[in-house]
């Protein structure tokens, strides 16, 4: 019998007294999803070091820092603005195109951000996960937490935008931004938690997710008009498949809340209605896949 020193020997006491318990395992019921919630609020401290450490990381040893954070964006509306817009004429008949395409811009921006690096949030992470305990969902909602600090300062220049151009969003559209902004957060955040739990068994699930959000970004009236889509799709069926994307509601709805010169344009019926419907589903989606990465996340060391 090994001799401890008297402080091992409390330790050791105060363990054994602790109850035993499954770290990681499903729950059933309420309790299945009030658990893992509790856990990942217990741990709000690490979540907090972590957005703060991928900032840190990202701009590190960079002269302009956090401005960099505008330099993406910037640019791609510059592409846009210059080459799309005037060049091969997509701004003909959109007002205002700059804040037009800007505000798509930052709504598909913040989606892209958090599905693509929640992705890849547990390999990026995989030391820690190896060798600490911690509610591993923190590792996507810590990729979301950037992603909203570069969303925030995309939305500032937003509104200055609106500014120069004379048209403030101080309209009561200005509040289809709030539903917009959740449909973002909900289906970005339940893309994160199950393909960066897939993609700990299969690598090119990251890759896949990468093509896939261009896709859906491409599928948006992020650079071309809804109205002009409504003008070559006359089936309304078809129609209302692509407008009842989340995705497109979500840009539309940020178009509506900062686009003011927009509105005398033609708009999709019920939009508000709309992204309700698509936020409820989109909650539902997000309980489906955090409950697919709970059940996955128990062999996440041993496949790193």
């Amino acid at each position: 019998m090994p001799d401890f020193t008297p402080v091992a020997e409390e330790r050791f006491t105060r363990l054994g007294g602790l109850p035993m318990r499954s770290v990681g395992a499903l729950g059933s019921g309420l309790d299945g999803f009030v658990r893992p919630v509790r856990e990942i609020f217990a741990h709000r401290e690490m979540l907090g070091l972590l957005v703060r450490r991928d900032l840190k990381a990202r701009y590190k040893d960079s002269a302009l820092g956090f401005l960099w954070a505008l330099a993406r964006p910037l640019v791609q509306l510059a592409i846009y603005y210059v080459v799309l817009g005037h060049f091969l004429g997509a701004a003909r008949g959109i007002p205002d195109f700059a804040v037009y395409v800007f505000a798509g811009l930052t709504a598909m921006g913040l989606f892209q951000e958090i599905a693509v690096g929640g992705t890849g949030s547990i390999i990026a992470n995989a030391g820690l996960v190896k060798k600490v305990y911690m509610p591993r969902e923190v590792f996507p909602l810590a990729s979301a937490g950037s992603a909203l600090f570069n969303f925030g300062v995309q939305l500032v220049v937003l509104f200055l935008a609106t500014l120069l151009v004379g048209k403030p969003p101080f309209t009561l559209d200005f509040f289809y931004a709030l539903p917009s902004l959740g449909v973002l957060l909900v289906y970005g955040l339940a893309f994160a938690l199950i393909f960066s739990a897939f993609n700990v068994y299969l690598r090119d699930i990251q890759y896949l997710v990468e093509v896939a959000t261009l896709l859906l970004f491409w599928m948006s009236p992020v650079v071309y008009s809804w109205q002009m889509v409504a003008s070559i799709i006359t089936n309304p069926i078809l129609l209302d498949i692509y407008t009842n994307n989340p995705l497109t509601l979500a840009v539309l709805g940020f178009q509506r809340a900062f686009w003011v010169a927009g509105d005398d344009l033609e708009q999709p019926a019920n939009l508000l209605l709309r992204l309700v419907i698509a936020l409820v589903i989109g909650l539902g989606l997000l309980l489906v896949s955090h409950r697919v990465f709970l059940r996955l996340q128990g062999d996440f060391a041993q496949e790193l």
